[in-house]
């Protein structure tokens, strides 16, 4: 499993992952197909997240910029470490 980054070579746990990229870029796939990338604030149990300087993609292209963008777990298929150049 790549983690983008944030790999030290290491097997990860999923919490491990997950505890190593808060507070950096995020992006967040849901199950309908709508991309958000922002910064991780936090999350919880359930995989709500909270996140910072979210922008939300649709087909691939910019759609919306928010502040603070709060996510429903159960809509979200996976986060992935984004790699900020």
């Amino acid at each position: 499993m790549a983690d983008a980054g944030v790999s030290t070579g290491v097997t990860k746990t999923p919490a491990e992952f997950l505890k190593a990229i808060k507070g950096k870029p995020v992006l967040v796939k849901l199950n309908s197909g709508v991309d958000y990338r922002g910064i991780l604030a936090c999350l919880d149990g359930y995989m709500n997240i909270a996140m910072e300087q979210t922008e939300e993609y649709v087909n691939g292209q910019l759609k919306n910029k928010y502040g603070d963008a709060f996510i429903r777990g159960n809509n979200v298929l996976y986060i992935s470490a984004l790699n900020k150049t």
